[in-house]
């Protein structure tokens, strides 16, 4: 595949944006290059944007300087953990059918907070941060030791170990303020997270009020089995997965055909919901 500058040019300002860091190995590594071709990829950059970027001969890498100004990505989290995750962008894969989307607010998340998560990820480390939430609005010091970013749905989590609560719990990248202090290396990996490491079906079936004929609709839509809908997920994302398909377990709603389906197998997934 031929890689355009422009790409190249969104991925070094990706990688100093979001990660602080980017040398011309990355460059080689994801689009193939020549050593020679990646480092000339980042001389262009400098010659464009001059004060953005410095080389630490130390680390031996370019990092962001305080005039570093994103002229090329759009600075929305999603766009680079959309990357780190999968590797997989619009702009690498430019679609060959028109289409539109439906545009969504971004939640704001600081690169400066984004490195220290990566960078704790990586070393497995802990993390001094503080957090605030809609149950504690005014900002509360936590140590957390994160082993993994959950995309669920319309925003971006952490999942990490929490000092306080003395469990694994999801926190809201959003939410995070100031910027983490990089404490030792941690001894929770993630790898006794059981919640992270269990899988389990999440059940849907069409709304019993649905006629008969709107239920083989809903049936098709999803290409149910045997009438049922099997959604093998971590056990704790399976709240997020219930969300995700707009189903209400507390109440009905009071048109079937708002309601469509109802979760199942409420009760044997119940220790896993919240």
């Amino acid at each position: 595949m031929q890689v355009s500058d422009q790409q190249r040019l969104w991925l070094i300002e990706l990688l100093a944006w979001w990660e602080g860091r980017v040398n011309a190995s990355d460059l080689s590594s994801v689009f193939h290059l020549t050593r020679q071709s990646a480092s000339k990829s980042i001389n262009q950059y400098l010659s464009q944007h001059p004060d953005s970027l410095v080389y630490n001969s130390h680390l031996k890498t370019y990092q962001p300087t305080e005039y570093f100004i994103p002229s090329t990505i759009t600075g929305d989290v999603t766009e680079y953990l959309e990357w780190s995750t999968r590797h997989i962008t619009s702009i690498l894969f430019a679609p060959s059918l028109p289409f539109s989307s439906v545009t969504l607010p971004p939640r704001y998340v600081s690169p400066q907070i984004v490195r220290k998560l990566v960078q704790a990820i990586r070393e497995q480390k802990m993390l001094e941060v503080d957090y605030v939430s809609l149950s504690n609005p005014d900002r509360e010091g936590r140590i957390i030791a994160p082993h993994s970013f959950v995309k669920t749905g319309l925003r971006w989590h952490l999942r990490a170990w929490c000092e306080k609560s003395q469990e694994y719990r999801d926190f809201v990248l959003s939410r995070f303020r100031g910027t983490p202090d990089l404490e030792e290396k941690s001894h929770k990996t993630g790898e006794d997270d059981a919640a992270w490491h269990t899988f389990i079906d999440v059940m849907f079936a069409p709304d019993p009020r649905l006629t008969l004929a709107q239920k083989e609709v809903i049936e098709a839509d999803y290409q149910m089995q045997d009438g049922y809908l099997r959604i093998n997920t971590r056990a704790c994302l399976a709240q997020y997965v219930i969300q995700e398909m707009q189903v209400h377990i507390k109440m009905l709603d009071p048109d079937p055909k708002a309601q469509q389906l109802i979760l199942v197998n409420k009760n044997d997934i119940s220790q896993w919901l919240f």
